[in-house]
């Protein structure tokens, strides 16, 4: 099919994925990994995944320390469509200045935000969501693609959906937006059939993105335009930016004022958040120990779970269930599934003791 004409990808790349270390550094975040063997890093995936829908028309958003390593992966960007922030401002800023540099080359537009670091093996039915969301976003709205869910995740926020939005196959309107509930609420959620996972997938026109930005929190707006007006005053203007994610700064206001509407998003989707969801993605093989790496480095004996060798040498594995033995040449991190998401503590407690070099 062809490309969706005055459509632009915007795909940001931040973040250090540290409940995934010591494989995902500060320096060498996740996105810039391939994790799932493909051969391709999270972040050529993502732009893989979107190139039939834009042809050419995509801008990502990095750190300035990451810049000179998406280049490196996306030799056939564009290098003016790579944007370096000289510090993180969080999500908003991020898209808002893509959205502001898209605005002044096509003020038509329409762009879609998908983070660099997702993973969507349907590809098929994710450019059918994306081209109904980009026909409704015409018409002046605010989309989100709402991820049906599969469990009572409480690691995600969720979007409840309300009445079908007349003259769409699929499109609803958004009620409101929900932060990250407990158990009980997410398996309540997941009963009532009317609420979907936020996965941060957001299409809309560009002009329509900083106006409501602008309702809201008019500062970042008109400095997010300045910038895109004279790339120069980037390094003075930047730090003063507020700092807010897209769903606190318009979603969730939009969403009150009756702007949103969720595009039912009927594919997997999976943010690889941890090690247990990266376990849950990869293919499981013959036994009950899957490997990430060279599965000729890894010896286990009555063992199940995953082990990730990267550090060139024997992993022996002896007696543990649901276990998480990730080896590099510099740390080894032993865990669990089930505690898969506290090892970000472990980053924090490198940091609290000064060993910055490991993180």
């Amino acid at each position: 099919m062809p490309d969706v004409e005055g459509f632009w990808a915007v795909v940001p790349a931040g973040g250090a994925g540290t409940r995934l270390w010591p494989l995902s550094r500060a320096g060498r975040p996740k996105f810039l990994l391939d994790l799932t063997g493909s051969g391709r890093t999270l972040l050529q995936a993502t732009v893989d995944r979107l190139v039939p829908l834009t042809s050419d028309r995509v801008v990502v958003v990095t750190g300035a320390a990451h810049a000179e390593a998406v280049r490196g992966q996306l030799p056939d960007l564009d290098g003016a469509r790579i944007l370096a922030e000289p510090a993180p401002r969080d999500s908003m800023a991020a898209i808002g200045l893509a959205a502001a540099v898209v605005e002044r080359t096509d003020p038509d537009a329409v762009i879609g935000s998908f983070a660099a670091d997702h993973v969507i093996p349907e590809v098929g039915a994710f450019h059918a969501a994306v081209r109904e969301a980009v026909e409704v976003a015409r018409e002046g709205h605010l989309v989100t693609l709402g991820v049906e869910p599969t469990h009572p995740a409480t690691g995600f926020g969720y979007i409840r959906a309300g009445d079908p939005l007349a003259g769409f196959a699929t499109a609803l309107h958004a009620v409101e937006f929900v932060e990250k509930p407990d158990a009980e609420r997410a398996a309540a959620y997941l009963a009532s059939g009317e609420f979907r996972w936020n996965a941060g997938m957001f299409v809309v026109r560009a002009g329509v993105l900083l106006d409501l930005l602008g309702r809201w929190h008019p500062d970042l707006a008109e400095g997010l335009r300045a910038i895109a007006a004279d790339p120069s005053r980037l390094d003075d203007l930047w730090p003063g930016l507020e700092k807010i994610a897209i769903d606190h700064a318009v979603a969730e206001p939009a969403a009150d004022a009756g702007r949103v509407v969720v595009v039912p998003a009927p594919f997997g989707w999976d943010d690889v958040g941890d090690f247990a969801s990266l376990s849950s993605l990869l293919p499981h093989g013959d036994g009950p120990v899957t490997v990430v790496g060279d599965a000729a480095d890894v010896t286990s004996v009555d063992t199940e779970g995953l082990v990730v060798a990267a550090g060139g040498r024997r992993v022996a594995v002896v007696g543990l269930d649901d276990v998480v033995v990730v080896d590099t040449p510099d740390a080894v991190l032993v865990t669990t599934r089930a505690r898969a998401q506290d090892v970000k503590k472990v980053v924090d407690a490198l940091k609290a003791s000064g060993r910055t070099d490991l993180t």
